[in-house]
């Protein structure tokens, strides 16, 4: 069964993520439609050997799709998401205007797909960082349960969009005229997301909101810092896991290498464990770093890497769309590390 599809944000980092997703994963494209904002009408983007061209967004452009993955932020969304899924098709949307909405799923397919079906039209797209953890997690909960989780995350800069990467680029070249997304810099350096004044930022929050709803654990204890640092290729995270069983590392390195979606990259002796540079281009979820934590009864300490624009973003967007529409993708990744 062939999809008529809309990308909405084609032109942005996941919008053309998101084209590369599908022509990978052979997602059968019956008619693509790519819209953006109106500086971007005019380009054309590759899409199956044609030249797609872009057009300005407007919500009648999506009349006669059967399902539109939208990446262009959370006000437009707002303003016409709900009537484009009332009226003609299925919204899967990568923003945060639906996260914490009960109508609206909240879906990362190797972890709650059965949310799918309930639906009313919107689908949500987790936050990126929050993707990564509970890929990793879930099966751990089911496993030993879960008492509590902290988490540190080294974030690429790529998950500002472009402007971020512009603003590394023009620091790095000595170029730079304002700091747009990072006001204190970015190379060769770390940087908070806006922090609100009792010092937590937006996007702490949201990993914490999102990770508990997604489990289905509304009351897990979980703290999270988030850092963006200069790098591309994928965000990392530093997690400390406090379970309700004991766990040895041999038993969980086993188990954790057969989970989908997971790649486990853990060997100390050869000083082998994920970075971003070695995830990139990668749809799965990365896994090295495992030891105990022996200041706790039962826990351990490990480190998860995933490129941040596929499977934070683009690639989770287009399983949803696999599980909507009952396809199964005939070329997965290859797991080729470089």
């Amino acid at each position: 069964m062939a999809v008529r599809l809309a990308i909405v944000g084609a032109t942005g980092l996941v919008g053309q993520t998101i084209l590369r997703v599908l022509q990978e994963r052979h997602f059968p494209v019956e008619e693509l439609r790519l819209l953006a904002s109106p500086r971007s009408s005019g380009q054309r983007l590759p899409f199956n050997g044609e030249s797609i061209p872009v057009e300005p967004f407007a919500p009648e452009r999506l009349r006669g799709v059967e399902l539109s993955i939208w990446s262009a932020g959370a006000a437009l969304s707002r303003e016409y998401a709900w009537h484009v899924a009332q009226k003609d098709c299925i919204v899967v949307d990568n923003s945060s205007a639906w996260r914490h909405d009960e109508r609206v799923p909240l879906v990362v397919p190797e972890v709650n797909p059965h949310t799918l079906s309930h639906h009313q039209g919107v689908i949500a797209n987790p936050n990126c960082a929050a993707i990564q953890l509970v890929v990793v997690l879930a099966p751990i909960a089911r496993r030993w349960g879960l008492g509590r989780v902290v988490v540190a995350t080294y974030q690429s800069i790529s998950g500002a969009g472009h402007k971020g990467i512009r603003q590394l680029q023009a620091e790095l070249a000595g170029t730079a005229s304002e700091q747009i997304v990072a006001p204190g810099g970015i190379a060769f350096t770390t940087a908070f997301h806006p922090l609100a004044v009792d010092g937590w930022s937006e996007e702490e929050r949201k990993l914490i909101a999102e990770t508990r709803r997604i489990l289905e654990l509304p009351t897990l204890p979980i703290t999270a810092t988030c850092v963006r640092l200069p790098t591309l290729g994928g965000h990392a995270e530093a997690v400390w896991v406090e379970t309700l069983h004991p766990v040895s590392i041999a038993e969980l390195r086993e188990f954790l290498s057969q989970q989908p979606g997971i790649v486990l990259l853990d060997n100390p002796e050869a000083q082998l464990y994920p970075h971003p540079k070695t995830v990139a281009g990668h749809d799965e979820v990365f896994v090295g770093r495992l030891r105990l934590d022996d200041t706790v009864p039962a826990g351990f300490a490990c480190w998860i890497v995933a490129d941040n624009l596929r499977k934070g973003a683009a690639t989770n967007a287009v399983q949803i769309a696999e599980h909507l529409f009952g396809y199964v993708p005939r070329a997965p990744t290859s797991l080729q590390l470089h």
